[in-house]
């Protein structure tokens, strides 16, 4: 098939396993990104496939001065059906004869800077599936920063997508409700050390499992979200 049946045909799988965004970006640009990813394992691998899923709204509403268990317990699932949508969309594409690489949604493989293998919101702003925030989430315009995402990197020929050309504007939305004070006007200003340890510390404090906040994610709907 071409590049573009190709795009339309995985595109209309994604959705039917439940994905609410895809977008598919050239990996060149991305390349200096990975992390613990050989080289012999990723080097025939042009392409990386932007999923995202739309988190409930009605959870992210009951966030109010940090991470709720009702939260946590979401975000785990979530990771979980990203994981499940990546290593069906690899098998669909191993089963046309090419090859792909799911990338765990939420695996850290540098605990230091909170890294993982590869940057999701990174490729999917170069898949056009929103930009870097001032809260330094990827934001879309429909859902805002209230989604999760996962990549796949493939060789099968895809359509690139492009990037967005727009920015939050005149949104400081997230600026106010931060509890770390780390948001500033431009994305470059974000504070991570600074939410990192108020993360740990709301964390510590709640019992949650998981480096979470959830507050900068429920303040941001996006320019066209409701």
């Amino acid at each position: 098939m071409s590049d573009t049946a190709n795009y339309k045909s995985l595109k209309g799988l994604s959705f039917e396993l439940g994905a609410s965004l895809f977008g598919v970006a050239r990996v060149e640009s991305l390349r200096e990104g990975f992390l613990s990813l050989p080289p012999q394992g990723v080097d025939n691998l042009p392409y990386a496939i932007s999923l995202g899923v739309h988190l409930s709204d009605r959870v992210l509403e009951g966030i109010e001065d940090g991470p709720t268990p009702l939260y946590f317990f979401h975000y785990q699932r979530v990771n979980v059906l990203l994981d499940e949508m990546a290593l069906r969309i690899t098998f669909h594409i191993q089963n046309q004869g090419f090859d792909a690489l799911p990338i765990p949604a939420s695996q850290v493989v540098d605990w230091e800077k909170q890294r993982g293998h590869l940057s999701h919101k990174r490729v999917a702003k170069e898949a056009g599936l929103g930009w870097i925030g001032r809260n330094n989430l990827l934001v879309n315009p429909k859902f805002g920063a209230r989604i999760r995402l996962v990549s796949v990197l493939t060789d099968i020929p895809l359509k690139p997508d492009e990037p967005i050309g727009r920015d939050c504007g005149s949104c400081r939305a997230c600026i106010p409700v931060c509890p770390a004070g780390a948001i500033g006007e431009e994305p470059p200003e974000f504070d991570h050390m600074a939410c990192y340890e108020k993360v740990r510390a709301l964390c510590k404090e709640r019992n949650i499992r998981h480096r979470i906040c959830g507050i900068c994610v429920k303040a941001c709907r996006g320019p066209e979200g409701p």
